[in-house]
């Protein structure tokens, strides 16, 4: 009798025990899955990194076009 009460007072500290040893037997699978998404690159960070650099290219784009129009301006001003 009494080692079934001891075996229910210790019950709930071996639920620790399991996530720990839960815990220690994925980190390996985890870790490795980390790499490959370091060094992998999705779709949809293609398509991200894909419209910033366009959105870039046309923000400079389009200084060049008003840098140029007002030198064009400058000099039909100036003739």
């Amino acid at each position: 009798m009494r080692l079934g009460w001891v075996m229910l007072a210790l019950a709930p500290l071996t639920g620790g025990c399991v996530s720990t040893v839960w815990n220690v037997a994925t980190a390996p699978v985890r870790a490795g899955a980390q790499v490959i998404d370091w060094t992998t690159t999705s779709q949809s960070e293609a398509d991200r990194n894909y419209g910033r650099k366009m959105r870039k290219k046309e923000a400079r784009e389009g200084r060049e076009m008003r840098k140029e129009e007002a030198r064009r301006r400058r000099e039909r001003d100036d003739d």
